[in-house]
């Protein structure tokens, strides 16, 4: 009687373990839906989720909001703030301005930013390579009049096929050597991966560069804070200094070094005394020479980079401020209202240094051409001035002037600094994270609490610089997905396609492992599903009496093809925002670089790891 009871209480246990497998499933299917519809957003409709499962006690009370804790979701939030440190130094326009020279080709910027995300992703954290090139493709997007969407997707793809290159290229083949390691064999080394991995990757960048590219949607983002004012070209005074590679060398020299990356009109030219409008060509530029130019906001940045240049205070004519402490001051556009007492006045009468502590360093003018230095220039209603300052200083002149702050476009100028501090801290986070001295996302925390204790980024930097519907998303989903492995769901999946596989040859076996694989990485952690998915793949192995070798190399594949869902891998959630993608959107692209995958993996892995 007693082992009846036993009996019928491990039945009960068995039907109350479908049940949760039966509610997780279907709450992944309307959730992916829900995602695919793109009615709510994908932030709101993964705490629903979480919070389904969380109700349903599915999810312990003490785990439903571990996701926020999950290394993952701090290693996005620290990339993301690495990210910011990287452009205030300057190294992500460095990188764009190497970049700019593949042209206006949409196909060889693709190929560009793609074969240098996948070699970079070789040897660091391939969401790290992302997050160092992605500024660099949304400025190249903006500059040439393109969807940022063209680009951004294509780049997270190939840092996807990146990390199958090397050991540490990617956690699932860290996870899958120590597997091979307990077999009895060897760990997988760190170029053990490069035959197979190397062959992928080459295949999918080629077709990504050459025909995915144009399968990608070209999105609009939602409007952001850059993006709300259409503003004209700034009119702004650049001092030449002593120290400049363009001293004692042409106008024409200079206008020609920066051509290619912007469009600078030189509207004077100002030594001492001298005024001239409208300068030839020829005339050579000395130290201290002041140009007056009118000039966008990027190409104000790219001539001050590219000429060793300084912005001079409208007002004062001295230089400027920002050119000696880059990080203690932030810059501001703003608006000349109709009851503001500039109107009709010079920055001269105001001497808004002297009352504010703040500088104004260009003005725009809808409509009207400015030909005359700053200083002379009388405001009218509508103009906008790029003032520099402490952001208290800031809100209090425009306060007293009646001026209207516009949105914040995060803009900079001046020549980079602290550049190789910012270098050397974000390659030692990342080399931490390489070797394993210290998990990704500490390593990568310590380089972004690096960068602010050392100034590169203020503290309200990094905290603006955080998107958190991605990292909700993120923290929402990993409890979702470990509700799908507690519950005996994931097994169940894999347990299922190991019956598939057991009725095929070897090579089906390993395209099915390979597949499934690629399913569950879609949906959750990739690293998860190489440790779920690994001991099937020696199970296999050892049931037909052959090498684990192949069967997990079609594990590190597919573990590294997430190219499906927005959710399957950080690379994919950090472009979703600025690519202004939906969740369907990404299988358009990533269904054929799947298939490719499969195609190329599998005769190679035959080839090079033969099931002997």
């Amino acid at each position: 009687m007693l082992q009846l009871a036993q009996g019928q209480e491990v039945d009960d246990a068995g039907e109350r373990m479908t049940v949760q497998q039966l509610f997780v499933f279907a709450v992944l299917v309307a959730t992916l839906a829900m995602f695919i519809w793109n009615r709510w957003r994908y932030d709101v409709v993964a705490a629903t989720a979480l919070l389904v499962v969380a109700i349903a006690g599915i999810v312990p009370p003490g785990e439903v909001f571990s996701g926020f804790g999950h290394p993952a979701v701090i290693t996005v939030a620290a990339v993301l703030v690495l990210s910011r440190g990287l452009m205030n130094a300057g190294v992500v326009d460095m990188i764009a301005r190497l970049l700019w020279r593949v042209g206006e080709n949409p196909m060889a910027q693709v190929a560009a930013l793609t074969g240098i995300v996948a070699l970079l992703s070789a040897f660091m954290n391939n969401v790290g390579a992302l997050a160092l090139l992605m500024p660099v493709a949304i400025t190249i997007s903006r500059r040439r009049n393109n969807p940022q969407s063209m680009l951004l997707m294509p780049l997270a793809f190939g840092s996807l096929l990146g990390g199958m290159l090397t050991l540490i290229g990617t956690p699932p083949n860290i996870i899958l050597a120590a597997y091979r390691a307990e077999t009895g064999a060897e760990a997988f080394r760190m170029f053990d991966f490069l035959p197979v991995g190397g062959a992928v990757a080459l295949a999918g960048v080629v077709f990504i560069s050459l025909v995915g590219w144009r399968l990608v949607p070209r999105r609009t983002r939602a409007a952001s804070a850059e993006d709300l004012f259409d503003i004209s070209d700034y009119i702004a005074e650049v001092l030449i200094p002593a120290d400049s590679r363009f001293a004692n060398r042409s106008l024409q020299d200079l206008m020609s070094a920066v051509q290619e990356e912007a469009e600078v009109l030189v509207l004077g030219l100002f030594r001492g005394e001298l005024r001239e409008s409208m300068p030839p060509m020829f005339v050579t530029l000395r130290a201290g020479d002041i140009l007056l130019v009118e000039v966008d906001s990027d190409g104000l940045r790219t001539l001050l980079d590219v000429a060793d240049a300084e912005l001079v205070d409208g007002g004062s004519g001295a230089k400027s401020r920002a050119q000696q402490d880059a990080q203690a001051l932030d810059l501001r556009e703003v608006i000349v209202t109709a009851e503001s007492p500039l109107v009709r006045t010079t920055v001269v009468a105001h001497d808004m240094r002297r009352r504010f502590g703040v500088n104004i360093i260009a003005v725009a003018r809808q409509g009207g051409q400015l030909r005359e230095a700053i200083k002379d220039i009388r405001f009218e209603v509508g103009d906008i001035l790029l003032v520099q300052g402490p952001l208290e200083a800031m809100s209090a002149a425009c306060s007293e002037l009646l001026c209207l702050p516009l949105a914040d476009r995060d803009l900079r100028f001046g020549r980079p600094r602290k550049l190789l501090l910012t270098i050397g801290l974000f390659g030692g986070a990342l080399a931490l994270a390489a070797v394993g001295a210290l998990p990704a996302a500490i390593a990568l925390s310590a380089g972004a609490i690096a960068m602010i204790l050392t100034g590169i980024i203020s503290p309200a930097q990094a905290y603006n610089s955080l998107d958190l519907p991605v990292v909700v998303l993120l923290a929402a989903m990993i409890p979702v997905g470990e509700a799908l492995e507690s519950s005996g769901g994931a097994q169940l999946i894999a347990d299922s396609l190991a019956a598939m596989a057991g009725a095929t040859t070897v090579a089906g076996m390993l395209t099915v492992l390979m597949l499934g694989t690629m399913l569950l990485s879609n949906v959750v952690n990739n690293a998860a599903a190489a440790i779920l998915v690994a001991p099937i793949a020696i199970d296999l192995s050892g049931t037909i009496g052959v090498s684990a070798d192949p069967f997990l190399m079609s594990v590190a594949v597919g573990a590294s093809a997430a190219f499906l869902t927005p959710i399957g891998h950080q690379s994919n959630t950090l472009v979703m925002t600025p690519g202004g993608y939906r969740f369907g959107d990404y299988w358009r692209l990533g269904l054929p670089v799947s298939i490719i995958v499969v195609l190329v993996a599998v005769p190679l892995i035959m080839r090079v790891w033969p099931p002997v």
